[in-house]
């Protein structure tokens, strides 16, 4: 599981350049990838784009591309050969007109005018992706490197906040069989106290006992929350993203614990659920964090 925060970065000296790429990212709901590079390699941006749509599900990823050409690495020497050659013969014909040495070495006709140029490279767009990218795939194993690490100590404090749930959960299962038994004897003092020497039907109490049951019975939610409890901890161990999953997860354990706080006239109760609901809130709060 991992974090959708997180940072990496990655240099490599590719084909004359030196090029880096950064990631930053925060939470998102999607995957929002915005590409920052030098104007000249706007080209790469659906490229850069696609891989990243390719490693990270969800996040507000910003990748920043350097590129520095190393002196010399983006120059190419030319050799007008049309100019070297009538140089070249002009010479010999001196040189044989005047009796002189002939001494012509490629370094005296090198310097001669208009025999060597120089221009700029144009860019391969094809070979320039490629370094970019091989760049990108090495930061993204960096970035996912801090992800994983940050995902891990999220999964670990939402285990034990499920666990404490959990904890809270068996309380619950034990205190609601009490309150019915409380009740039954809080309506018999009641009824004694009115009917005082009237014999008291006991079928009525069972039967007031059984509705009032029945109308605070938080078995199935109890049961349900259990399940998610169950459901939540398979999450944390899968390694495919399941942020969006466990979203929807919480609301559910949100909802049956809301069910059981509706259903709890009792004020132990009713505090054991307030405590389950804070527990619930702080997971969903980590789990934004999660891709």
């Amino acid at each position: 599981m991992k974090s959708m925060t997180g940072y990496g970065r990655a240099k490599q000296e590719l084909h004359g350049r030196t090029i880096t790429v950064e990631l930053r990212a925060v939470n998102h709901r999607y995957l929002d990838c915005t590409v920052k590079a030098p104007r000249q390699y706007g080209f790469l941006d659906d490229a850069v784009k696609k891989a990243a749509t390719a490693r990270i599900a969800r996040g507000k990823v910003e990748v920043y591309i350097g590129v520095e050409t190393q002196e010399g690495g983006d120059i190419a020497v030319t050799v007008n050969h049309a100019v070297a050659e009538h140089y070249l013969a002009a010479l010999h014909e001196l040189a044989d007109k005047y009796g002189l040495r002939d001494d012509v070495s490629v370094m005296s006709l090198a310097k001669l005018p208009d025999v060597l140029g120089s221009e700029r490279i144009e860019q391969d767009a094809d070979e320039m992706t490629r370094d970019v990218l091989s760049v990108f795939g090495e930061a993204c194993d960096n970035f996912d490197e801090m992800r994983t690490r940050e995902g891990a100590k999220l999964a670990e404090d939402v285990r034990n906040r499920a666990s404490e749930i959990e904890r809270m959960v068996g309380e619950v299962e034990v205190r609601s069989p009490e309150r019915v038994r409380e009740y039954r004897e809080k309506l018999l003092a009641r009824m004694k106290e009115v009917l005082a020497d009237t014999s008291i039907d006991e079928t009525r109490i069972v039967t007031e006992a059984a509705i009032y049951a029945d109308k605070t019975a938080v078995d199935e939610e109890t049961v349900r929350l259990r399940s998610h409890l169950q459901q939540l901890d398979g999450m944390l161990n899968e390694v495919k993203p399941v942020g969006r999953k466990l979203d929807f997860l919480v609301q559910e354990m949100n909802r049956e614990t809301n069910t059981i706080g509706s259903k709890a006239n009792d004020v132990s109760m009713a505090q054991i659920v307030v405590n389950i609901k804070s527990e619930i809130e702080k997971i969903r709060e980590q789990i934004q964090n999660i891709e």
